[in-house]
């Protein structure tokens, strides 16, 4: 033992640091772009734009891959009316969205399914573009994004069935089609 007196003016110091915390988070995004193309296979337009992910959308993408079993859900793509529009809402669902409506003026009979590739670096998109053939001329202003739950009803062009996962307004402003047009839409969902 040592016999050594210490000065009481000498003062020690020690600092902790902690490691600082890791946080791991998703979030859901998507860009939609859209082609539209007149009777004579000429380009009219053509927009790239993000979209809105709703809360439902968020949801039940949680819902069925946290706790989902067996999950054969198919999606569906649609075009947004400028008629009667207001807005997009984080809170529209697809039995409710108040600030607008769907454009159904194509000849397809039902809203169109996206074929999409694997999923890569975070990212998953459609392998071919979804296609709308025009039959009455308006104008548009953007696409969404539903998702059938299992009961069905989410390919029925004006229903309200199933989950909206996204809604997608072109950043360019309103675009005018005309019947004969063919508007082309992908899309690719990003977290």
């Amino acid at each position: 033992m040592s016999n050594e007196i210490i000065n009481s003016n000498e003062t020690a110091e020690a600092v902790i640091v902690r490691g600082a915390k890791e946080v791991e988070s998703v979030n859901a995004t998507g860009k939609y772009v859209a082609q539209c193309f007149d009777v004579h296979g000429n380009l009219k337009w053509e927009e790239e734009f993000d979209n809105l992910v709703t809360t439902q959308g968020k949801n039940h993408l949680l819902d069925t891959y946290l706790a989902g079993s067996a999950y054969t859900g198919k999606v569906f793509l649609g075009l947004i009316s400028s008629t009667g529009y207001s807005a997009v809402a984080a809170g529209d669902t697809a039995n409710s969205h108040t600030g607008w409506t769907e454009f159904s003026g194509y000849s397809q009979t039902k809203r169109i399914p996206p074929s999409f590739s694997s999923a890569s670096s975070g990212s998953k998109a459609t392998s071919t573009a979804a296609v709308f053939s025009i039959t009455s001329a308006n104008t548009v202003k953007g696409t969404f994004l539903v998702a059938n739950t299992g009961t069905g009803g989410a390919a029925t062009k004006g229903g309200y069935s199933g989950v909206l996962y996204s809604a997608g307004l072109f950043t360019g402003g309103d675009k005018t089609i005309a019947s004969g047009d063919i508007v082309n839409v992908t899309y690719t969902a990003s977290a």
